[in-house]
């Protein structure tokens, strides 16, 4: 059966239906964060623990340093960045979007005495209070900030192009545009180090299921090609080579997350970007986008039944930044307002070339999955596999050579190597053995020959 558009409420009613999940499946909220089945994937255990925060508990707070820790990794990476940039004119590079992670960071960095080149990427969907951030926190830290702007024509047809998707991450041409960008003017000026503001406190859950790899440079081409109208021109595209090879294997380019060694708290970050450098909170994650916005609390949640709140929520709660009680209460407030979203629509609608009903047209369209698509996800586990192979037969290598074992490992080989050479060398020396011997023979003969002819002349 075909999968229909969800149409869920908005108004703050708890969404509990969601696009490909299992039919019959009972409604369930996870009962120490605030997951729930509206993610296909989810599992509880007897206590109804979700498996998010089982992820949390194994996975991510292990690799989470104590304050101690962190800011002794802190001050590695620190000296490291610093060592790599003498001499040059920046030693690290920064995508700011004008968000709290991306602006906070950036702060931090110039506290920490680094010299970011800071990298914006206008897709053509920046609110006004984005732009203003992006300029505040540049000027008041005396950063040179470079804009990349995308053309729009290019970027209108590829946002149209998934749209007509009808797949769930509509937020994957600017996702993919700003890293491309970004990676881009980190090659042109030679930065190794790429200063980045995610982090566990406040993005530790996320379920795979509400979308898929922005980077997936296969996907984006194949859906664009399918239901694009235009040429994809001067789009910046990450290839699957440069994304997993070039840049972290040759060019040896790395992503610091350094958010992850302080104490970092979202609320204490807003407050210190709008007391000391005129940054203004714009009311959600990500939402100093209008596209996102308008993605993340419109088409995604009433189209899918997937409302991100929820994950970022529970990233809140199991990092102690929240009470589940709490999050819960958010929840149950609109995901948006009514005269906001009529504008928004509005404007995106006339942005992209469509009319207000076309652009509701493709939201009740039926929701499609990733996998229906061509995407780098065979290409990705054979190139893993082959990378794990090769790791384990260096690792081997290394030991074997530390414990002298290489010449024990090649002696046998040896052995066979020269027995194979007699083998295959013998008939030609025997062919030779024999030539020779004739040879000598015939060397002979003549001379006993002309030994008799001498004779009979001088007698």
């Amino acid at each position: 059966m075909k999968q229909q558009a969800i149409l869920a409420p908005i108004d703050g009613t708890p969404i509990t239906e969601a696009a490909f999940v299992p039919q019959g499946r009972p409604y369930q909220v996870c009962t120490r964060c605030v997951m729930d089945t509206t993610d296909p994937d989810i599992t509880f255990d007897q206590a109804g623990v979700c498996n998010h925060c089982y992820y949390f508990d194994n996975n991510v707070k292990p690799a989470w340093p104590e304050p101690e820790e962190g800011a002794r990794l802190l001050e590695e990476m620190i000296a490291k960045v610093k060592s790599y940039g003498e001499g040059k004119q920046y030693d690290c590079i920064i995508g700011l979007s004008g968000g709290i992670d991306s602006s906070f960071v950036a702060v931090k960095a110039v506290e920490w005495g680094l010299r970011p080149l800071v990298v914006h990427v206008d897709a053509g969907w920046n609110s006004e209070l984005a732009v203003m951030n992006i300029e505040q926190i540049c000027k008041r830290l005396g950063l040179d900030l470079v804009t990349h702007v995308v053309d729009w024509e290019e970027m209108q047809d590829m946002q149209l192009a998934f749209l007509r998707s009808n797949l769930a991450n509509q937020d994957v041409p600017q996702d993919h545009a700003f890293f491309a960008a970004l990676y881009g003017y980190a090659t042109q000026a030679g930065i190794k180090y790429v200063i980045n503001g995610s982090n566990y406190a406040t993005e530790s859950i996320l379920p795979q299921s509400w979308g898929y790899d922005a980077m997936d440079a296969t996907h984006v081409k194949a859906i664009h090609k399918r239901f694009g109208g235009r040429g994809r021109g001067h789009f910046p595209v990450v290839s699957f080579w440069d994304l997993y090879f070039r840049y972290p294997l040759i060019l040896k380019m790395e992503v610091l997350r350094p958010l992850n060694y302080i104490p970092y708290s979202k609320e204490e970050a807003i407050r210190i970007l709008e007391r000391e450098y005129g940054w203004r909170y714009y009311g959600g994650k990500h939402y100093e986008s209008r596209w996102t916005r308008w993605f993340q609390a419109y088409y995604l949640p009433h189209k899918f039944g997937y409302d991100k709140r929820k994950a970022h929520l529970a990233s809140l709660v199991v990092s102690g930044q929240m009470t589940r009680d709490q999050a819960l209460a958010e929840l149950r407030k609109p995901l948006y307002d009514e005269k906001m979203l009529a504008e928004d629509k509005a404007f995106i609608a006339k942005k992209l070339g469509l009319t207000v009903d076309e652009l509701e047209g493709l939201i009740s369209a039926p929701p499609r999955h990733y996998s229906e698509f061509p995407n780098h996800q065979r290409k990705l586990k054979i190139a893993f596999s082959a990378y794990g192979k090769l790791r384990n037969w260096h690792a081997q290598w290394q030991s074997m050579r530390q414990q002298g074992l290489l010449i024990s490992l090649f002696r046998r080989p040896l052995a066979w190597g020269q027995r194979l050479l007699y083998v295959l060398t013998r008939p030609f020396k025997l062919v030779l053995g024999v030539g020779l011997r004739t040879l000598g023979r015939v060397r002979r003969l003549s001379a006993r020959v002309a030994h008799r002819v001498k004779r009979m002349f001088v007698s």
